[in-house]
């Protein structure tokens, strides 16, 4: 899988990562698209998902949801930090 399928989530507006997707869906041959984020942007990256599902791509549907728990070296030690990786195809 090309990292052009793959969004990160990050610190942007919610919209912008929505218009990426939508952009990737209608201007290429890509039917399969990842959302990816970690912690707090956990649930930005599921209202990301629902926007563009209900909104933008009515066609679209969840064909992966995968959680899991990184552990991350920090400046006080180990933590565990929450991901989640959303596939949506059209």
């Amino acid at each position: 899988m090309s990292e052009e399928n793959v969004i990160f989530v990050g610190k942007k507006p919610t919209m912008n990562y929505v218009l990426a997707i939508v952009t990737q869906f209608n201007n290429s041959d890509i039917d399969r698209i990842i959302i990816k984020a970690r912690g707090k942007a956990i649930s930005k990256a599921v209202d990301i998902a629902e926007i563009t599902k209900h909104k933008f791509i009515q066609t679209a549907k969840y064909e992966n949801i995968k959680l899991d728990t990184e552990t991350l070296d920090g400046e006080n030690g180990p933590s565990n930090v929450s991901s989640i990786e959303i596939v949506l195809v059209k």
